[in-house]
C-alpha cells in the first residue's frame, strides 16, 4: 500500500461509501445492505431493548443513504472467537446474503480483525462493524480541514488495528538489493509504518489546532455555553433558535460534525458564546473520542455545559447515561456528578399527559427546562436559567481606572464581561462580570502596581 493509497483509503471523506463498495472478491457495488444486531443472552441487562438497538443501527446505515434490504436480531449465547456468530447462524446469514444480493453486512457490535475476515469469506461480501460504520458517517459529514483530519486520524487508528492477519496479501515480503537483500519487510510492516507516519503528522496538525483554539479562547470576552447531547437530540435546531443562525439541521444521526460558535443575548443584556458540538452515541468508539479532542476541548473549556435531551424518545434515560459516560471519559466527572443543566427538548411531540409529567419533573429540578427547539417554547426560560447559573459563578464588580493604565482596562475586557462603561474626567468606570478567581487576580495586580 503506497502513501497515496493510505491517504485515499482513510482520508477521502467526500466519498460516502468508499470502504463499503466493491472492496471484497465477489462483492458488487450495489449498496444493498444487511444490518444484524447480535443480542448476547445472559449478558448484564442493557438499558435498551434489542429492538431499539437494531433500530438505531438501521438509522446509522440510513444516515449515509445505504439501501437496507434486511435487518434482524440474532441471539447469541457466547460469541465465537473465530466468527462471533454460531456456525448455524453463519450458514443461515450466508443464504440470506445470497438471496438478497447483499453487498455489505453491518454487524452492530465490535468485531475483531479475524472475525471480520472469516465472516467476509463465509458470506462472500464486505463486513463492517459498528465502529467502521460510524467512521463512514463521520467521513461523509466532515466539511472543514480540521474535521477531515480528525476523521482520518480516527480511521487510520482503527485501520492499523485491522492489519494483523486480516488479509493474506499483507503477508508478502519485499526484499532489498545488493548486499542488503535478505527477506525484506512484509507488506503488513510497510503499511503499518506508513500509517504510523501519517498518524504522527495528523496529530501534529491537530495539536496546532488546539494551540490556536486556546489562544482564541483566551481572547474571548464572554462566557461559553457548550451544547452536548445524544445525536439527533435537536442540538443544532436549538442552537439555531437561540442564535438565529442557520446551522445545517436534518432528521438524521450526526447531521452536524464540525463545531459552530455564535453569540447569544441574555435577558438582562449580557452575552454568552453558544457552542454546538458533535453528537454522542452509545458505544462511541474510543478512537473517535481520542481523535476529536481538538473539537471536544470546547466542552472542557466551557463555563457551562448544557445537556440537550430528546425527552420524546423512548430511550431518553438510556441516552442520558451514554452522554454522561462520554463526558466522564473526557474528564468531566465532577461536572456530571454535580448535575448538568438540561434542556428537555421536543416537548411538542408529547401528548398532554406526558407534557404535564415533564413540566412537573422540571418544577422539582431547577436545573432543567422543558423546551421545543422547533416552536421556541421554553427558550426564554432556558436563557434565564443560563443567566442564573452564570451568576452563581460570576460576580458583578465596578472599577474606576485611569486612562493612563490601558493595560488594566484591556485585562478586564479579556478576562471579564464588561456590562457597562462610562468615560469621564480622565477615568474609565467599568461594571464587569467576572469569576471570583479572576477578580482576585486583578485586585492582586492592582495592589502590586500601587506599591
Amino acid at each position: 500500500m503506497s502513501k497515496k493509497a493510505v491517504k485515499r483509503q482513510a482520508g477521502d471523506s467526500g466519498t460516502k461509501r468508499r470502504a463499503l463498495n466493491g472492496q471484497h472478491p465477489g462483492t458488487g457495488a450495489n449498496g444493498r445492505v444487511g444490518v444484524l444486531h447480535p443480542y448476547i443472552k445472559g449478558a448484564p441487562r442493557e438499558t435498551r431493548t434489542p429492538e431499539a438497538c437494531l433500530a438505531e443501527a438501521r438509522g446509522l446505515a440510513e444516515a449515509i443513504d445505504l439501501q437496507i434490504v434486511h435487518a434482524e436480531i440474532y441471539p447469541i449465547r457466547t460469541p465465537r472467537s473465530g466468527t462471533f456468530f454460531g456456525s448455524g447462524q453463519v450458514a443461515v446469514i450466508a443464504d440470506l446474503v445470497k438471496a438478497h444480493a447483499i453487498a455489505v453486512v453491518v454487524v452492530n457490535g465490535a468485531l475483531t480483525p479475524v472475525q471480520q475476515r472469516n465472516l467476509e469469506l463465509a458470506w462472500n461480501c464486505k463486513v463492517i462493524d459498528r465502529t467502521g460504520l460510524i467512521l463512514e458517517i463521520f467521513g461523509a459529514r466532515a466539511r472543514t480541514r480540521e474535521g477531515r483530519s480528525q476523521v482520518e486520524l480516527a480511521a487510520l487508528s482503527y485501520q492499523r488495528s485491522r492489519l494483523v492477519r486480516s488479509w493474506t496479501h499483507l503477508e508478502r515480503q519485499r526484499g532489498g538489493h545488493g548486499f542488503f537483500g535478505g527477506p525484506g519487510e512484509t507488506q503488513i510492516e510497510t503499511d503499518r509504518r506508513q500509517i504510523d507516519q501519517r498518524i504522527h503528522r495528523l496529530r501534529g496538525e491537530l495539536e496546532e489546532v488546539k494551540r490556536t483554539r486556546g489562544l482564541h479562547r483566551r481572547a474571548r470576552r464572554y462566557p461559553i455555553v457548550a451544547l452536548v447531547g445524544y445525536t439527533n437530540a435537536g442540538k443544532s435546531t436549538l442552537f439555531n433558535r437561540l442564535t438565529r443562525a442557520e446551522v445545517v439541521v436534518a432528521d438524521q444521526l450526526f447531521a452536524t460534525l464540525d463545531p459552530t460558535m455564535r453569540a447569544v443575548d441574555l435577558p438582562t443584556g449580557g452575552k454568552v458564546i453558544l457552542s454546538d458540538t458533535v453528537g454522542f452515541i452509545s458505544d462511541l468508539p474510543t478512537a473517535l473520542v481520542a481523535a476529536f479532542q481538538a473539537t471536544l476541548e470546547e466542552v472542557l473549556a466551557a463555563d457551562i455545559v448544557l445537556h440537550v435531551r430528546d425527552i420524546s424518545h423512548a430511550d431518553s434515560e438510556a441516552q442520558k447515561l451514554d452522554v454522561h459516560k462520554v463526558l466522564s471519559e473526557m474528564g468531566l466527572d465532577e461536572m456530571v456528578d454535580a448535575g448538568l443543566l438540561e434542556a428537555l427538548n421536543k416537548i411538542d411531540l408529547l401528548d398532554e399527559e406526558a407534557r404535564e409529567k415533564v413540566h412537573n419533573q422540571a418544577a422539582r429540578n431547577p436545573d432543567t427546562v422543558p423546551v421545543s427547539a422547533l416552536t421556541g417554547e421554553g427558550a426564554d426560560e432556558l436563557l434565564a436559567l443560563l443567566e442564573r447559573r452564570l451568576a452563581l459563578s460570576r460576580r458583578i464588580v465596578e472599577y474606576s481606572l485611569s486612562h493612563a493604565d490601558p493595560s488594566a482596562i484591556a485585562w478586564l475586557y479579556d478576562h471579564g464581561e464588561v456590562l457597562s462603561r462610562r468615560d469621564d474626567d480622565g477615568y474609565v468606570r467599568l461594571r464587569v462580570g467576572m469569576k471570583e478567581s479572576d477578580i482576585a487576580r486583578f485586585e492582586r495586580r492592582i495592589s502590586e502596581k500601587s506599591h
